[in-house]
């Protein structure tokens, strides 16, 4: 297995990124569009609240994946975190998820203070599915008709997950 590397996105990754957001198998199971604009990639990454945690995986010096936590900026939901995440298409089944995934519960968990995470994933995404149960995530509903995404609209299931010692607070 090859060492993968999880560190902070900077702003060399920018280029990184817009590729691994051009890839049909990433963008295809999140609402990003497709042909990614560096420009955009730019001024998301630049004008970030310092808040926002992205995550990049690394193998031998290339970008295979990231992933993103945005705590809420609403007062009453400070203690919730949303997550994206997206790993290369000829990439994914490697570790590369299961290893961003772990880091950003870490992050949130140990470091950011947050009791619940959530996310947003494409009914049809079973290795996704599979890996947010792996780390605790629990279905909180479906989402019918959630997004148009290769000419017909697509459910997708909201995902919730409770630090494990938080679930009596």
């Amino acid at each position: 297995m090859e060492d993968i590397t999880i560190r902070r996105s900077t702003d060399t990754d920018i280029e990184a990124l817009t590729q691994l957001y051009e890839d049909v198998d990433v963008y295809g199971q999140t609402l990003q569009l497709p042909f990614p604009s560096l420009a955009a990639w730019k001024k998301r990454l630049s004008e970030a609240p310092p808040s926002v945690y992205h995550l990049v995986a690394e193998i031998d010096g290339e970008v295979v994946g990231s992933v993103v936590v945005e705590p809420s900026a609403n007062v009453r939901r400070r203690h919730v975190g949303t997550i994206a995440i997206a790993v290369k298409g000829g990439r994914q089944g490697q570790g590369i998820g299961n290893r961003l995934l772990g880091s950003v519960i870490n992050l949130a968990d140990n470091w950011m203070n947050l009791l619940r995470l959530e996310l947003t994933v494409f009914v049809d995404n079973e290795a996704a599915i599979a890996l947010y149960k792996k780390h605790g995530f629990l279905f909180e509903g479906e989402l019918v008709n959630y997004a148009y995404r290769n000419g017909r609209y697509v459910n997708a299931f909201q995902m919730g997950r409770i630090k494990p010692e938080a679930k009596n607070v």
